[in-house]
Protein backbone atom coordinates (compact mmCIF):
# COMPACT_ATOMS: atom_id res chain seq x y z
CA UNK A 1 0.00 0.00 0.00
CA UNK A 2 1.77 3.36 -1.25
CA UNK A 3 1.29 6.72 0.85
CA UNK A 4 1.04 9.86 -1.63
CA UNK A 5 1.30 13.29 -0.57
CA UNK A 6 -0.41 15.92 -2.91
CA UNK A 7 0.55 19.25 -2.29
CA UNK A 8 -2.68 21.09 -3.50
CA UNK A 9 -3.70 24.15 -5.05
CA UNK A 10 -4.47 27.60 -3.32
CA UNK A 11 -7.71 28.34 -5.32
CA UNK A 12 -11.27 26.71 -4.94
CA UNK A 13 -11.80 25.85 -8.71
CA UNK A 14 -8.21 24.39 -8.90
CA UNK A 15 -9.06 22.23 -6.12
CA UNK A 16 -12.05 21.31 -7.43
CA UNK A 17 -10.47 20.10 -10.89
CA UNK A 18 -7.52 18.53 -8.96
CA UNK A 19 -10.18 15.67 -7.69
CA UNK A 20 -9.24 14.14 -11.31
CA UNK A 21 -5.92 13.37 -9.99
CA UNK A 22 -7.42 11.83 -6.94
CA UNK A 23 -9.86 9.94 -8.75
CA UNK A 24 -7.05 8.40 -11.05
CA UNK A 25 -4.98 8.10 -8.69
CA UNK A 26 -7.33 5.73 -6.86
CA UNK A 27 -8.12 3.70 -10.07
CA UNK A 28 -4.04 2.93 -10.52
CA UNK A 29 -3.23 2.27 -6.90
CA UNK A 30 -6.96 1.03 -5.86
CA UNK A 31 -5.17 0.84 -2.08
CA UNK A 32 -3.10 3.56 -2.16
CA UNK A 33 -3.40 6.14 1.34
CA UNK A 34 -3.99 9.89 -0.65
CA UNK A 35 -3.04 12.84 1.89
CA UNK A 36 -3.39 16.64 0.80
CA UNK A 37 -1.65 19.42 1.73
CA UNK A 38 -3.50 22.82 1.22
CA UNK A 39 -4.64 25.93 2.67
CA UNK A 40 -7.72 25.82 5.42
CA UNK A 41 -10.42 26.91 3.07
CA UNK A 42 -9.76 24.11 0.91
CA UNK A 43 -10.68 21.81 3.55
CA UNK A 44 -14.24 21.79 3.17
CA UNK A 45 -13.86 20.23 -0.17
CA UNK A 46 -11.46 17.86 0.16
CA UNK A 47 -13.90 16.59 3.17
CA UNK A 48 -16.35 15.45 0.32
CA UNK A 49 -13.87 13.48 -1.86
CA UNK A 50 -13.98 10.13 -0.96
CA UNK A 51 -10.48 9.64 -2.65
CA UNK A 52 -8.80 11.34 0.09
CA UNK A 53 -7.78 10.39 3.19
CA UNK A 54 -6.69 13.28 4.98
CA UNK A 55 -6.78 16.96 4.17
CA UNK A 56 -3.74 18.35 6.17
CA UNK A 57 -4.05 22.25 6.74
CA UNK A 58 -1.48 24.19 5.22
CA UNK A 59 -0.65 27.18 7.59
CA UNK A 60 0.63 30.09 5.52
CA UNK A 61 -1.09 32.63 3.30
CA UNK A 62 -1.36 32.71 -0.65
CA UNK A 63 2.03 34.31 -2.10
CA UNK A 64 4.15 33.62 2.19
CA UNK A 65 7.34 31.69 1.33
CA UNK A 66 8.19 30.95 5.54
CA UNK A 67 10.77 29.20 3.79
CA UNK A 68 11.83 28.15 7.38
CA UNK A 69 8.65 27.35 8.87
CA UNK A 70 8.20 25.03 5.51
CA UNK A 71 11.07 23.60 5.62
CA UNK A 72 10.41 22.45 9.56
CA UNK A 73 7.21 21.19 8.49
CA UNK A 74 8.61 18.99 6.22
CA UNK A 75 10.90 17.70 8.83
CA UNK A 76 8.13 16.62 11.07
CA UNK A 77 6.48 14.89 7.85
CA UNK A 78 9.01 12.70 7.62
CA UNK A 79 7.25 10.41 10.00
CA UNK A 80 4.45 9.66 7.70
CA UNK A 81 6.58 7.50 5.68
CA UNK A 82 4.99 8.96 2.37
CA UNK A 83 6.45 7.01 -0.93
CA UNK A 84 5.36 9.77 -2.99
CA UNK A 85 4.85 13.58 -3.29
CA UNK A 86 2.74 15.23 -5.89
CA UNK A 87 3.41 19.07 -6.35
CA UNK A 88 0.52 20.46 -7.88
CA UNK A 89 1.48 24.38 -7.52
CA UNK A 90 4.80 25.12 -10.05
CA UNK A 91 6.13 27.63 -7.21
CA UNK A 92 9.50 27.12 -6.22
CA UNK A 93 8.47 27.28 -2.42
CA UNK A 94 5.44 24.95 -2.84
CA UNK A 95 8.10 22.03 -3.29
CA UNK A 96 10.44 22.78 0.06
CA UNK A 97 8.13 20.58 2.04
CA UNK A 98 8.05 16.91 0.12
CA UNK A 99 12.04 17.71 -0.21
CA UNK A 100 12.45 18.27 3.76
CA UNK A 101 10.19 15.37 4.39
CA UNK A 102 12.56 13.28 2.12
CA UNK A 103 9.65 11.92 0.40
CA UNK A 104 11.61 9.13 -2.03
CA UNK A 105 10.02 10.49 -4.89
CA UNK A 106 8.90 14.10 -5.98
CA UNK A 107 6.96 14.34 -8.64
CA UNK A 108 6.01 17.79 -10.41
CA UNK A 109 6.47 20.22 -13.28
CA UNK A 110 9.54 21.93 -13.69
CA UNK A 111 9.06 25.60 -12.34
CA UNK A 112 11.34 28.33 -11.05
CA UNK A 113 14.03 25.90 -11.38
CA UNK A 114 12.82 23.31 -8.96
CA UNK A 115 15.84 21.06 -9.47
CA UNK A 116 16.66 19.08 -6.72
CA UNK A 117 13.62 20.17 -4.71
CA UNK A 118 12.18 17.48 -7.48
CA UNK A 119 13.66 14.40 -8.31
CA UNK A 120 10.83 13.33 -10.91
CA UNK A 121 10.99 16.93 -12.18
CA UNK A 122 8.72 16.85 -15.84
CA UNK A 123 8.79 19.68 -18.58
CA UNK A 124 5.72 20.76 -19.60
CA UNK A 125 4.14 20.34 -23.24
CA UNK A 126 1.26 22.75 -22.86
CA UNK A 127 0.17 21.67 -26.44
CA UNK A 128 -0.14 17.74 -25.70
CA UNK A 129 -1.45 19.44 -22.25
CA UNK A 130 -3.83 22.17 -22.66
CA UNK A 131 -6.28 21.34 -19.84
CA UNK A 132 -5.41 22.03 -16.28
CA UNK A 133 -6.85 18.71 -15.70
CA UNK A 134 -4.81 16.64 -18.26
CA UNK A 135 -1.74 18.49 -16.46
CA UNK A 136 -2.73 17.53 -13.05
CA UNK A 137 -3.42 13.62 -14.28
CA UNK A 138 -0.49 13.42 -16.80
CA UNK A 139 1.20 13.96 -12.76
CA UNK A 140 0.08 10.56 -11.96
CA UNK A 141 1.46 8.59 -14.46
CA UNK A 142 4.26 7.43 -15.89
CA UNK A 143 6.46 9.94 -18.04
CA UNK A 144 5.15 10.67 -21.27
CA UNK A 145 2.05 7.84 -20.49
CA UNK A 146 -0.95 8.30 -22.36
CA UNK A 147 -3.46 10.20 -20.62
CA UNK A 148 -6.76 7.86 -19.95
CA UNK A 149 -9.49 8.27 -22.75
CA UNK A 150 -11.66 9.08 -20.14
CA UNK A 151 -10.71 11.37 -17.37
CA UNK A 152 -13.24 10.92 -14.20
CA UNK A 153 -15.02 14.43 -13.63
CA UNK A 154 -15.16 15.43 -9.94
CA UNK A 155 -17.80 14.77 -7.96
CA UNK A 156 -18.80 15.33 -4.35
CA UNK A 157 -19.96 13.21 -1.21
CA UNK A 158 -22.93 15.09 0.71
CA UNK A 159 -24.20 14.17 3.75
CA UNK A 160 -27.79 14.83 4.45
CA UNK A 161 -27.02 15.57 8.46
CA UNK A 162 -24.41 18.36 6.94
CA UNK A 163 -27.00 19.73 4.33
CA UNK A 164 -29.90 20.04 7.28
CA UNK A 165 -27.66 21.69 9.16
CA UNK A 166 -26.97 24.32 7.03
CA UNK A 167 -30.45 24.60 5.96
CA UNK A 168 -31.17 25.68 9.92
CA UNK A 169 -28.38 27.72 10.55
CA UNK A 170 -29.44 30.04 7.31
CA UNK A 171 -33.12 29.33 8.48
CA UNK A 172 -33.97 28.40 5.17
CA UNK A 173 -36.31 25.16 3.96
CA UNK A 174 -36.73 23.41 0.99
CA UNK A 175 -39.96 23.59 -0.49
CA UNK A 176 -41.74 22.57 -3.50
CA UNK A 177 -40.50 25.53 -5.53
CA UNK A 178 -37.21 24.87 -7.72
CA UNK A 179 -34.26 26.95 -6.60
CA UNK A 180 -31.96 29.11 -9.22
CA UNK A 181 -28.24 29.73 -7.70
CA UNK A 182 -26.57 33.31 -8.77
CA UNK A 183 -23.10 33.34 -8.20
CA UNK A 184 -21.97 36.72 -9.44
CA UNK A 185 -18.67 37.18 -7.87
CA UNK A 186 -15.24 36.44 -9.14
CA UNK A 187 -12.15 36.64 -7.01
CA UNK A 188 -10.39 36.83 -10.02
CA UNK A 189 -11.55 40.50 -10.68
CA UNK A 190 -14.37 42.45 -12.63
CA UNK A 191 -13.51 41.49 -16.48
CA UNK A 192 -14.80 37.93 -15.28
CA UNK A 193 -18.21 39.34 -13.93
CA UNK A 194 -21.03 39.65 -15.80
CA UNK A 195 -23.04 42.76 -14.58
CA UNK A 196 -25.29 42.52 -11.87
CA UNK A 197 -27.92 44.51 -13.05
CA UNK A 198 -28.10 41.09 -15.53
CA UNK A 199 -28.30 39.18 -12.64
CA UNK A 200 -30.83 40.48 -11.51
CA UNK A 201 -32.79 40.81 -14.71
CA UNK A 202 -32.61 36.60 -14.52
CA UNK A 203 -33.67 36.59 -11.11
CA UNK A 204 -36.55 38.89 -11.65
CA UNK A 205 -37.85 36.19 -14.64
CA UNK A 206 -37.79 33.30 -12.54
CA UNK A 207 -38.91 34.66 -9.76
CA UNK A 208 -41.62 35.48 -11.60
CA UNK A 209 -42.53 32.10 -12.85
CA UNK A 210 -42.30 30.70 -9.52
CA UNK A 211 -39.05 29.88 -8.53
CA UNK A 212 -36.84 30.58 -5.32
CA UNK A 213 -33.37 32.58 -6.27
CA UNK A 214 -30.50 31.93 -3.72
CA UNK A 215 -27.91 34.53 -4.14
CA UNK A 216 -24.00 32.95 -3.20
CA UNK A 217 -20.77 34.74 -3.04
CA UNK A 218 -18.24 35.64 -0.52
CA UNK A 219 -17.76 38.46 1.82
CA UNK A 220 -16.06 40.00 -1.58
CA UNK A 221 -19.02 39.87 -3.16
CA UNK A 222 -21.35 41.73 -0.60
CA UNK A 223 -21.77 44.82 -2.51
CA UNK A 224 -22.32 43.23 -5.71
CA UNK A 225 -24.89 41.07 -4.18
CA UNK A 226 -26.72 44.19 -2.55
CA UNK A 227 -26.81 45.71 -5.78
CA UNK A 228 -28.85 42.71 -7.28
CA UNK A 229 -31.13 42.39 -3.90
CA UNK A 230 -31.77 46.18 -4.60
CA UNK A 231 -32.99 45.33 -8.14
CA UNK A 232 -35.08 42.90 -7.15
CA UNK A 233 -37.00 44.37 -3.72
CA UNK A 234 -34.91 41.97 -1.82
CA UNK A 235 -37.27 38.93 -3.54
CA UNK A 236 -33.80 37.05 -3.58
CA UNK A 237 -32.05 34.87 -0.42
CA UNK A 238 -29.18 36.54 0.25
CA UNK A 239 -26.02 34.12 0.89
CA UNK A 240 -23.50 36.50 0.50
CA UNK A 241 -21.04 36.56 2.89
CA UNK A 242 -22.82 34.83 5.09
CA UNK A 243 -22.39 31.07 4.68
CA UNK A 244 -18.72 29.38 4.93
CA UNK A 245 -17.47 27.45 2.00
CA UNK A 246 -18.77 23.98 3.84
CA UNK A 247 -22.51 25.65 3.80
CA UNK A 248 -22.34 27.12 0.34
CA UNK A 249 -21.19 23.74 -1.23
CA UNK A 250 -24.30 21.71 0.60
CA UNK A 251 -26.81 24.13 0.25
CA UNK A 252 -26.09 24.51 -3.44
CA UNK A 253 -26.29 20.86 -3.57
CA UNK A 254 -30.33 21.18 -3.06
CA UNK A 255 -30.20 23.59 -5.81
CA UNK A 256 -31.96 23.06 -9.58
CA UNK A 257 -29.80 25.50 -11.52
CA UNK A 258 -27.25 27.67 -11.79
CA UNK A 259 -26.42 30.95 -13.75
CA UNK A 260 -22.28 32.11 -12.51
CA UNK A 261 -19.16 33.54 -13.47
CA UNK A 262 -16.62 31.72 -14.06
CA UNK A 263 -14.95 31.27 -10.59
CA UNK A 264 -14.89 28.50 -7.80
CA UNK A 265 -18.74 27.84 -7.80
CA UNK A 266 -19.04 27.67 -11.03
CA UNK A 267 -16.29 24.28 -10.44
CA UNK A 268 -18.34 23.15 -7.60
CA UNK A 269 -21.89 23.37 -9.40
CA UNK A 270 -20.23 21.58 -11.89
CA UNK A 271 -19.04 18.87 -8.96
CA UNK A 272 -22.77 18.45 -7.87
CA UNK A 273 -24.23 17.79 -11.43
CA UNK A 274 -26.30 21.03 -11.47
CA UNK A 275 -27.43 22.43 -14.60
CA UNK A 276 -25.90 25.94 -15.12
CA UNK A 277 -25.14 28.88 -17.56
CA UNK A 278 -21.67 30.58 -17.50
CA UNK A 279 -20.92 33.58 -19.62
CA UNK A 280 -17.52 33.67 -20.52
CA UNK A 281 -15.47 36.65 -21.55
CA UNK A 282 -11.89 37.72 -20.39
CA UNK A 283 -11.51 33.76 -20.03
CA UNK A 284 -11.32 30.64 -22.04
CA UNK A 285 -12.82 27.59 -21.48
CA UNK A 286 -10.09 25.75 -23.07
CA UNK A 287 -8.69 25.69 -20.18
CA UNK A 288 -10.45 25.50 -17.07
CA UNK A 289 -13.75 24.26 -18.30
CA UNK A 290 -16.90 23.26 -16.23
CA UNK A 291 -16.59 19.34 -16.18
CA UNK A 292 -19.73 18.68 -16.59
CA UNK A 293 -22.48 17.62 -19.52
CA UNK A 294 -24.73 19.66 -17.76
CA UNK A 295 -22.57 23.03 -17.83
CA UNK A 296 -23.71 25.86 -20.79
CA UNK A 297 -20.55 27.95 -22.07
CA UNK A 298 -22.03 31.02 -23.46
CA UNK A 299 -19.34 33.32 -25.00
CA UNK A 300 -19.40 35.87 -27.53
CA UNK A 301 -16.08 35.22 -29.11
CA UNK A 302 -14.97 39.51 -29.49
CA UNK A 303 -11.63 40.08 -31.10
CA UNK A 304 -10.13 40.89 -27.58
CA UNK A 305 -11.05 38.50 -25.96
CA UNK A 306 -10.02 36.12 -23.90
CA UNK A 307 -7.53 38.64 -22.74
CA UNK A 308 -6.88 37.07 -19.20
CA UNK A 309 -6.92 40.46 -17.84
CA UNK A 310 -8.24 41.86 -13.73
CA UNK A 311 -9.78 44.69 -15.28
CA UNK A 312 -10.65 45.14 -18.98
CA UNK A 313 -7.90 46.88 -20.49
CA UNK A 314 -10.06 48.58 -23.01
CA UNK A 315 -12.62 50.04 -20.37
CA UNK A 316 -15.73 48.98 -22.42
CA UNK A 317 -16.35 45.10 -21.15
CA UNK A 318 -17.80 44.36 -24.38
CA UNK A 319 -17.58 40.61 -24.38
CA UNK A 320 -19.71 40.77 -20.86
CA UNK A 321 -21.99 43.72 -21.48
CA UNK A 322 -22.42 42.63 -25.07
CA UNK A 323 -24.00 39.08 -23.65
CA UNK A 324 -27.47 40.00 -22.52
CA UNK A 325 -30.10 38.47 -20.24
CA UNK A 326 -32.47 37.53 -22.88
CA UNK A 327 -29.22 35.09 -23.93
CA UNK A 328 -28.50 33.44 -20.38
CA UNK A 329 -32.06 32.70 -19.91
CA UNK A 330 -32.72 31.51 -23.38
CA UNK A 331 -29.69 29.08 -22.46
CA UNK A 332 -31.28 28.41 -18.91
CA UNK A 333 -34.02 27.11 -19.94
CA UNK A 334 -33.21 24.76 -22.47
CA UNK A 335 -30.79 23.62 -20.05
CA UNK A 336 -33.42 23.16 -17.26
CA UNK A 337 -36.28 22.18 -19.71
CA UNK A 338 -35.22 18.51 -18.83
CA UNK A 339 -34.98 18.32 -15.13
CA UNK A 340 -38.37 20.95 -13.96
CA UNK A 341 -41.33 20.14 -15.16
Amino acid sequence: MSKILIIGPSWVGDMVMAQTLFKTLKQLQPNALIDVIAPAWTQALLARMSEVNRGLVLPYGHGEWRLKDRYQLGREMRKDGYDQAIVLPNSWKSAVIPWAAKIPMRTGWLGEQRFGLLNDARRLNKKRYPLMIERFVALGLSPGAALPQVICKPEFSISSIDVQRALENHHLEKSDKPILALCPGSEFGSSKRWPPEYFAAIAQAKLSAGWDVWVFGSPKDVKVVAEIQSLTQDACVNLAGKTSLSEALDLLSLVDAVVTNDSGLMHIAAALGKPQVIPFGSTSPKFTPPLSDKAKVLSLDLDCSPCFKRECPLKHHRCMRDLEPEMVLEALEKTTAKKIA
